[in-house]
């Protein structure tokens, strides 16, 4: 995604943008129809059926643009301004239409990044590495290599640096491994690197066999272990990284080019040499993994950022590719984002503004896109932008996709930490995508007790999971909770949530 390119695609933008404007592929943001309604009309004047969209009570002091599930159930928020932060809690019922907002801790002087790689830690940290503009930046663009954690414990921001020899990191892709350490791809090279949360410690890696560079592609975590990405300067061939091995290897083609073409055809210097010089290659959707292990990546526009979008389906048990549906309506998810909703439909940002879900055979409109989307514990939708809306979708997970609880201490003293056993505390998928940079994944373990006096909810900080990998099935998993000081005692309900999926709840008592 790159600043000129949102002006090349701004031309198109039919209605009001709720954000700072289309980004690279033309992603576009209006303004939702009046609460209340039961109808809308979109961007194209054509109309939909408006399911489960409100606005929230309380609104964000600023605009927002990005946002994270922390592991105590609360939402980090980032400003549009870049350099102020958030916080977002729930209602004493747990309700997010309803919540308090408070700022928290600034970034380190210096650091205000936009369009960074980031993931929320197997600690219950995040951590965002580079960015494709900061503060102060004197080029077209500025891919920082600046990086910071923040600990929501002691509200304070870290700065952990970057790879040896990294001097730009910018808007690269990203993904966690299974082990909990921050997979990056260089955007600019083939090359990649770690991040270990417990040595505060950056490695580059093996990445012997990649195709082409990391610029643009989204990085999906498969059951496996290993990462799939669809190429865009190579498009439409897809590769697979082991991260054991430190490999790329091809996946095949996609069948369909998912890529748009980049209308540059002059390089955007990012730096003050002359070979400071880097050509977009175009942009491609966001991809999603689902729960019966197929991974669905959507298209770009066909001719340069418009026109329709391709998708096409990748199935991690036989390794084929096949044809998906297009996007209706012309419409595309270029540089846009991706949701995997509890009943294993992925709700997919349309750059017309348009939200579709696809249930893993057709696209069904179902309303408009006005923010960046968050997935949460209840299994809504929060969509950040100028004003914040709460989207509630339909239908439930089956059975077999839930979380479950082998063992937890049945008596439960207030400050104190404990860990909890059992299967599948990872969900089945990273459940958020974009094209290539803003990671939001919610791929770890929320603990969520509730009082059965007074109805009240609370969610105990998780920390230290087992794993970070997706789909485990019957395998042991593990992750430590700390119960919150100021929660009622008495009788309640522990449930374990996984990417808006909870588990069957058990009985505690809180003292």
């Amino acid at each position: 995604m790159t600043r000129l390119l949102k002006a090349v695609s701004s031309v198109v933008c039919m209605a009001t943008i709720a954000l700072t404007g289309c980004s690279g592929g033309g992603h576009l943001m209006p303004s939702a129809p009046a609460t209340g309604q039961n109808h809308g009309v979109d961007a194209f004047g054509r109309s939909y059926a408006k399911v489960g969209v409100s606005v929230l009570a309380q609104q964000p002091p600023v605009g927002m643009q990005l946002a994270f599930l922390m592991t105590d159930g609360s939402v980090l928020a980032q400003s549009q301004s870049s350099n102020t932060w958030y916080k977002y809690v729930p209602d004493s019922s747990g309700n997010y239409s309803n919540g308090t907002w408070t700022q928290v801790a600034t970034l380190p002087s210096g650091y205000a990044p936009s369009a960074f790689a980031s993931a929320v830690m197997a600690d219950g940290r995040l951590a965002i590495s580079g960015g494709e503009y900061n503060v102060g930046g004197q080029f077209d663009l500025q891919l920082t290599n600046k990086g910071a954690i923040y600990d929501p414990k002691k509200n304070t921001w870290t700065s952990i640096g970057h790879p040896k020899g990294w001097q730009w990191i910018g808007d690269s892709p990203s993904s966690v491994l299974p082990d909990g350490r921050l997979f990056i791809g260089q955007k600019l090279t083939e090359q990649g690197a770690v991040f270990d949360e417990k040595s505060m410690s950056w490695t580059i890696v093996g990445t012997a066999g990649k195709s082409d560079f990391n610029a643009e592609e989204g990085f999906t975590l498969l059951p496996d272990g290993k990462i799939l990405t669809a190429d865009v300067k190579n498009a439409p061939n897809s590769e697979i990284y082991d991260p054991v091995a430190g490999k790329w290897s091809s996946a095949g083609s996609t069948i369909v080019d998912l890529h748009s073409p980049s209308p540059f055809h002059q390089c955007l210097t990012y730096g003050p040499k002359p070979k400071d010089c880097y050509l977009p290659p175009g942009e491609i959707g966001p991809q999603m993994l689902r729960p019966d292990g197929t991974v669905f990546v959507t298209g770009s526009g066909s001719n340069g950022g418009g026109g329709v979008g391709h998708t096409a389906i990748y199935d991690t048990h036989t390794g084929k590719w096949k044809v998906g549906p297009d996007f209706p309506n012309g419409d595309n998810a270029g540089d846009s984002f991706a949701v995997l909703l509890p009943s294993g439909n992925v709700l997919v940002f349309g750059v017309s503004g348009t939200l579709y879900e696809f249930d893993g055979t057709k696209f069904t409109q179902t309303g408009f896109a006005s923010g960046v989307p968050l997935l949460l514990p209840t299994g809504q939708v929060l969509m950040i932008g100028n004003t914040v809306q709460l989207y509630t979708p339909a239908g439930n997970p089956q059975s077999g996709w839930l979380p479950t609880i082998a063992s937890v201490p049945t008596k439960l003293s207030r400050g104190s930490s404990y860990t909890v056993t059992g299967t599948q505390f990872n969900g089945l998928s990273q459940a958020e995508a974009f094209g290539d940079e803003y990671q939001t994944q919610t791929n770890y373990p929320l603990v969520r007790i509730t009082n059965k006096a007074s109805g009240h909810v609370f969610y105990a900080r998780t920390h230290d999971h087992s794993t970070m990998a997706v789909a485990t099935g019957s395998m042991p998993v593990s992750t430590h909770f700390d119960v919150p000081a100021n929660m009622q005692t008495g009788a309640a309900t522990l449930e374990v949530v996984a990417n808006g999926i909870a588990s069957k709840p058990v009985a505690v008592t809180v003292q």
